[in-house]
């Protein structure tokens, strides 16, 4: 726990790697096209909760893991951002379940450290083309939900994406009030 706060608040963070392909801005809403990389990505999924609950299960299990829980001892440092996949239903509602996703700094890609907690799986994803947009604040489940209908609305006829999962994003440790950074990332098809 302690390397956990110490790695949140002193800790290096990493940028995870990508490319702005393209910018736009429709109907008040700036967005980018971005290929992000791939990698080794540590997750925890959870079902059965709706997303805000499940953020809050999910999310202290990876930066535990990120902290030093794993079988090296190691605090590896923060990745961010830290996405998490949600799936929608047709009328724009989240279903309970979402998947967290860390992505492994650079320095432990070829070889991370295993996680001591059985629900932290390591997983290998292929790079992703997204199309991002960003807003402030404590993010919760409707502040996604909205975002993600405005930046669907912005892009309209114009680019095409998965109606069945979108990555909603973070870059700040929860003790940051202020200048806070979310993303909707709509996988590009």
């Amino acid at each position: 726990m302690l390397g956990m706060i110490k790695n949140s608040l002193f800790g290096s963070v990493e940028t995870w790697p990508w490319q702005v392909l393209s910018k736009g801005d429709k109907e008040e809403v700036s967005y980018e096209e971005r290929a992000c990389e791939g990698g080794k990505f540590a997750t925890v999924e959870v079902t059965d909760k709706p997303v805000d609950e499940a953020l809050r299960e999910a999310m202290p299990k990876v930066a535990k893991y990120a902290g030093g829980t794993n079988d090296k001892g190691i605090g590896m440092g923060m990745t961010v951002p830290i996405s998490f996949a949600v799936f929608p239903n047709e009328d724009g509602s989240l279903q309970k379940k979402l998947k967290v996703w860390f992505r492994i700094p650079n320095q432990f890609q070829s070889d991370p450290p295993a996680p001591s907690d059985k629900s932290v799986k390591i997983e290998e994803r292929e790079g992703i083309t997204v199309y991002s947009t960003q807003f402030g604040g404590y993010a919760k489940e409707a502040d996604y939900v909205m975002h993600a209908s405005r930046l669907r609305a912005a892009l309209e006829g114009t680019a095409t994406y998965r109606g069945d999962i979108y990555f909603c994003t973070g870059y700040d440790p929860p003790m940051k009030p202020y200048g806070r950074r979310n993303e909707i990332w709509l996988l590009k098809t």
